[in-house]
C-alpha cells in the first residue's frame, strides 16, 4: 500500500524498531530518505545505513545504535513538516531542539542538513523532523 507521507512512515519505522531493540530496520528507499539517514549517521543517532537495489525502488536498511546498557541512541524522532502543512523557516528563526541536545533536519537549497549547519551557512528551508 502506498503511503501518503513516506518520510513519516520512515521515522515511525525507525522509532518503533529502536523501542523494540531491533538491530536493523528495512524501509522502502528514496533519495530523500537516504539523505536523512546520512544526517542521522553523521550526528551519531544510528550506526550505519545501506541502500540495497532491487527490481522496484530499492530498500534502505538502517542499523540502529545502542549504548552499553542497551538504551537506544535515538530517544525520539518526530515529523514537523507534513504534506498537509509544510513548515518552512528562515535561518535566524530556526530554534535549537531541547536547548541544543537534539537536532532538527532541514531540506535546504543546498541539500539536507542539520539546523546547526543551516544556521552556520545562513540557510533556511523546510523543517523535516526533530531528533533527540
Amino acid at each position: 500500500m502506498a503511503s501518503s507521507d513516506p518520510i513519516a512512515d520512515m521515522l515511525t519505522r525507525v522509532r518503533n524498531a529502536a523501542k523494540a531493540k531491533f538491530s536493523s530496520v528495512d524501509i522502502p528507499g528514496s533519495k530523500l530518505k537516504i539523505e536523512i539517514a546520512r544526517v542521522l549517521k553523521e550526528e551519531g543517532y544510528i550506526k550505519n545505513y545501506k541502500f540495497i537495489k532491487d527490481t522496484k525502488q530499492g530498500v534502505l536498511r538502517i542499523y540502529l545504535k545502542y549504548g552499553s546498557d542497551r538504551t537506544s541512541a535515538l530517544l525520539n524522532i518526530e515529523r514537523v513538516s507534513k504534506p498537509s502543512r509544510r513548515v518552512y523557516s528562515k535561518s535566524k528563526d530556526i530554534k535549537p531542539v531541547l536547548n541544543g541536545m537534539g537536532i532538527a533536519i532541514l531540506s535546504t537549497s543546498r541539500g539536507v542538513m542539520t539546523d546547526g549547519k543551516a544556521r552556520k551557512e545562513n540557510l533556511g528551508g523546510e523543517i523535516l523532523c526533530r531528533v533527540w
